[in-house]
């Protein structure tokens, strides 16, 4: 990664390396933009090529697989006319995701697609992340964020503080905006126990504590007027009025939802809301998923890296593959009247 003072950070720019990971590794590619991404990202439209900028986190930029392994790289390969520009960038959040489009989307599209994760949307509400450098040690870092003032959104620590605090230097009026949350950490750490030193067990024994009733796994989404779902709402709203283009949101489900769909129908809920308020196109896949049987919905995640696995990018891209190509028709209508 490297420090951007409007965003925080973003991948290395033409870099090609393998990252280790789990038993094995996988390889990473950036083009000169600082994406992850084996083509570069050109102004001009290919003539007869839809094209859709795709924006998340991690688990769109695909950590823990290969470039050509992600749910982007697949949707291009199966469906021919279509280029997929991918600006996911690992530990984002809706409110730099939206500063990534300001500062490097500024190329020809047809559709902006905001692949939200729905965890992510804690990100939003945060002001300071916690992190490890390469040798594991903990370190903070600022981020850039947005608040609320005067029903206006205000941006934040632009340029972002580049040197990084440790837990005696961390400014004490930023630890209340920590992510991940401190009070999350420590249930983590209950619910966990020495299920670390079980590697195999780890997520079973994780989503059976997340079955007790005192567990919700998202409270934000629980009300339309919840404080840490209004700022994030307003967030996505902005950047979807911003667009010149349709808008497609998909969320990702966190995999607690492919196991307990009923703790998804607030997120599902809030994200019809915005839909209804902002016009934009919504995709919700978890009915999709929720077709599968358990054991195919076991392979969706990697349990060494907590993402999306192979399986589950290739399902996603399955998935998304009709749901894209739907929009295409109506572009290149639009393109060849002008």
């Amino acid at each position: 990664m490297r420090y951007q003072p409007s965003i925080g950070y973003t991948y290395m720019p033409n870099t090609k390396v393998r990252v280790p990971w789990g038993k094995g590794g996988y390889l990473v590619r950036t083009n000169a933009a600082g994406f992850r991404s084996d083509h570069e990202f050109v102004h001009d439209r290919t003539p007869g090529a839809f094209r859709a900028l795709v924006f998340g986190d991690s688990q769109t930029a695909g950590e823990g697989v290969a470039n050509a392994q992600r749910f982007t790289d697949l949707v291009e390969r199966a469906l021919p006319g279509i280029e997929l520009y991918n600006y996911a960038v690992s530990g984002t959040g809706p409110d730099q995701q939206f500063l990534i489009y300001q500062e490097y989307a500024g190329v020809e599209h047809d559709l902006m697609v905001i692949a939200l994760y729905v965890e992510s949307i804690r990100r939003a509400n945060a002001r300071v992340v916690k992190s490890r450098d390469a040798s594991g040690e903990e370190y903070f870092r600022a981020k850039p964020y947005y608040d609320i003032q005067d029903d206006e959104l205000v941006l934040h620590h632009v340029p972002v503080p580049k040197q990084p605090w440790t837990e005696q230097t961390v400014p004490p009026e930023l630890l209340p905006y920590l992510y991940p949350p401190r009070a999350a950490q420590r249930h983590a750490a209950r619910i966990l126990g020495g299920a670390g030193r079980l590697a195999g067990l780890r997520r079973s024994v994780k989503a059976a504590a997340m079955r007790f009733e005192r567990f919700r796994p998202m409270p934000e989404f629980d009300s339309p007027d919840n404080p840490r779902w209004v700022l994030p709402r307003r967030i996505l709203e902005a950047w979807i009025r911003t667009s010149p283009t349709p808008v497609l949101v998909i969320p990702i489900p966190h995999y607690f939802f492919l196991q307990s769909p009923t703790a998804s129908l607030g997120y599902r809920a809030r994200l019809r809301e915005l839909s209804a308020a902002t016009g934009c196109h919504l995709y919700d896949p978890l009915p999709d998923l929720l077709r599968l049987s358990t054991d195919e919905r076991s392979e969706l995640w990697s349990d060494s890296s907590g993402h999306l696995s192979i399986r589950g990018h290739q399902t996603l891209a399955n998935l998304f593959v009709p749901v894209l190509q739907a929009f295409m028709p109506a572009a290149h209508a639009q393109r060849a009247a002008q």
